[in-house]
């Protein structure tokens, strides 16, 4: 091997050991800066947010390698803008951290969550629809998405009780009318 060639053979491994090194060593000393939702959000928001972020990354990703079609890529990023909008605004809205389990589907979609599907137009928000979804509202990208709010074990079966039998759970034994507190007595039965 000839001294110009070993020359070149070093230096050009010298080079890249620069470059690789100071692209690891520029990661850790640059410290990232948290985003809003970091400093704003409890860990269930943020976790949620961040598998939206994942999912966006995840279509992104199929689009680059031509598996999906540009209008799947389309719908299915706006549908997570969609839910990641609404799911911003019942955090703020409701300063908890906590979210339903969300859905969001087009007119068209419908059909995935409900037999029978409602009129998109007849909707209102906090309507309950066929007594398993809350609606929650309706985000414009460059279509309508309705997003929902599936409710919980909890909410089903309180729906599924008659007012009489709810009116009478509030009476205590006495007559006397109990105040609503929000938290469920422990039921109690007798042997």
């Amino acid at each position: 091997m000839s001294l110009m060639r070993l020359l070149n053979f070093r230096i050009g491994g010298l080079i890249a050991l620069m470059i690789f090194f100071g692209a690891g060593m520029s990661a850790f000393s640059v410290p990232q800066s948290p985003s809003v939702e970091d400093e704003e959000f409890g860990p269930v928001v943020r976790a949620y947010l961040g598998y939206l972020k994942n999912e966006q990354e995840v279509v992104d990703d199929r689009v680059s390698r031509h598996e999906v079609s540009p209008t799947y890529y389309r719908r299915n990023s706006n549908r997570i803008r969609a839910l990641r909008q609404i799911a911003v605004r019942i955090a703020r809205e409701t300063n908890n951290d906590y979210l339903p389990e969300l859905e969001a589907v087009t007119r068209n979609e419908l059909r995935l969550l409900f037999e029978r599907p409602p009129q998109p137009q007849t909707l209102r928000v906090g309507e309950v629809v066929r007594g398993t979804f809350r609606f929650v509202g309706s985000v414009r990208t460059s279509e309508v998405f309705y997003v929902f709010a599936r409710l919980d074990p909890y909410e089903q079966a309180e729906l599924l009780q008659p007012q009489s039998t709810l009116d009478e759970a509030r009476v205590s034994p006495s007559g006397a009318s109990r105040p609503e507190t929000g938290i469920r007595e422990r039921r109690v039965t007798v042997p």
